[in-house]
């Protein structure tokens, strides 16, 4: 960038405020450009860096899709460096009626120098986070960003687990499995249906844990110890102590405030959490309220960001997934929003126009689908992805110390 202001407006008692006011410009575009030059090199590297990760999605969608590697890359550092560089000056006029005068001269020029240190997301410990299953606390934080319900649990549950009698029986989220994916389309948009009249709670299960031990096992100090974990009751029948404790339990979904539950049914509940894992989400709906007049209780099993990618990569490809509509139980749902992909794809032989971005792969162009009433819904789908895909990766290498530098 070059700027240069010449003029022979000074006659000879102004050439001091001429050279005066030449140096004053000079300095006043050497502070305004340097914050302007910096919030456009960080929104540019912003804007590229956030581009670069969307399409890195894309692609390992299309290598699922044709069940290749998932590999990613990521930026690590970038360092900007700014050089400014200002001169001003003078020099005799050309003639002119006002006799011989000097014309101020003064420029600047602004050199970039970025450095940016792109690395590979691999290794051991990556590799075991894309493949282990979302914890239940992950999914409750993007439930609580008022994502929807049956979205988050499409793509992030494998499969949902339905009480019967004292068994849960699985029901698999693959259209491959026609019975299994039409009763878990089914389960999810009964949630959705409470969700939409804000009548869905989402909460952990507060749970009791007690212990029995004989009075003349404790010492002391370890009474003394005891007292600071746990609340202890003495019975003077047997000689014992019981003790008490409330711990986090797994998160529940309910049609109700948990907060209602007895003693027994929490003590019922806590029985039946004993065999649920980290990566479960359980969920109780009962009758008499909203949902109620189809009463379900089970628990969603969440999968790996790995099985996510491949979930995707085959609904565009050997296992399209298909309407399913709601049980005639379910109350109405907001919309009537019932996409049949978990989140629209688009491959074509030319780059659509009208996608947000796009990537060209295996001789084909893939796209977000962002065209038409479900806009939205695929936007938020793949925000949802970019998001689950931050929470699963590591922090990269860093080379150096990450910086953008300017320099006057």
């Amino acid at each position: 960038m070059k700027l240069q202001y010449m003029g022979s407006f000074c006659s000879r008692p102004q050439r001091s405020l001429c050279m005066l006011f030449g140096l004053i410009a000079t300095l006043v575009l050497s502070g305004c450009l340097s914050p302007i030059t910096l919030n456009r090199a960080v929104g540019a590297y912003d804007d590229a860096i956030t581009s670069a990760a969307s399409k890195q999605l894309l692609l390992n969608i299309a290598r699922a899709h044709h069940h290749q590697p998932i590999h990613f890359t990521g930026v690590s550092n970038v360092a900007a460096t700014f050089d400014f560089r200002f001169n001003a000056g003078a020099t005799p006029a050309l003639g002119g009626l006002a006799g011989p005068v000097l014309m101020p001269i003064f420029g600047g020029s602004v050199a970039e120098n970025p450095t940016i240190s792109i690395v590979p997301i691999e290794g051991e410990e990556f590799t075991k986070r894309i493949l282990t299953p979302f914890q239940q606390n992950k999914f409750t934080l993007l439930l609580r960003q008022r994502f929807d319900i049956d979205l988050l649990l499409r793509l992030m549950a494998q499969e949902v687990r339905i009480q019967r009698s004292m068994q849960h029986v699985a029901y698999r989220n693959r259209p491959s499995d026609k019975a299994g994916y039409e009763m878990f389309r089914r389960v999810v948009l009964h949630l959705s249906a409470i969700q939409d009249q804000d009548q869905l709670y989402v909460e952990p299960l507060t749970l009791e844990h007690t212990w029995t031990i004989p009075a003349g096992s404790v010492t002391a100090e370890g009474f003394q110890a005891l007292e600071k974990e746990f609340s202890m009751l003495y019975n003077e029948l047997d000689n014992t102590f019981t003790l008490r404790k409330q711990v986090p339990g797994p998160v529940l979904i309910t049609n109700y405030d948990p907060n209602v539950l007895s003693s027994e049914e929490r003590t019922q509940l806590s029985m039946d959490a004993g065999n649920w894992m980290s990566n479960d989400v359980a969920f109780d709906i009962r009758p008499g309220l909203l949902g109620g007049e189809w009463p379900v209780r089970g628990v969603f099993r969440l999968r790996s960001f790995h099985a996510i990618l491949s979930f995707l990569g085959r609904s565009i490809g050997e296992e399209l997934e298909y309407d399913v509509e709601k049980d005639p139980r379910t109350p109405p749902i907001a919309n009537d929003e019932n996409p049949t992909a978990t989140m629209g794809l688009v491959v074509s032989d030319s780059d659509p126009k009208e996608a947000d971005l796009s990537i060209y792969s295996h001789g084909r162009y893939y796209a977000v689908s962002t065209a038409g009433p479900l806009a939205n819904w695929n936007r938020d789908a793949f925000q949802m992805l970019y998001l689950l895909f931050q929470m699963t990766v590591t922090d990269l290498p860093r080379v150096g110390v990450p910086s953008i530098t300017i320099a006057k």
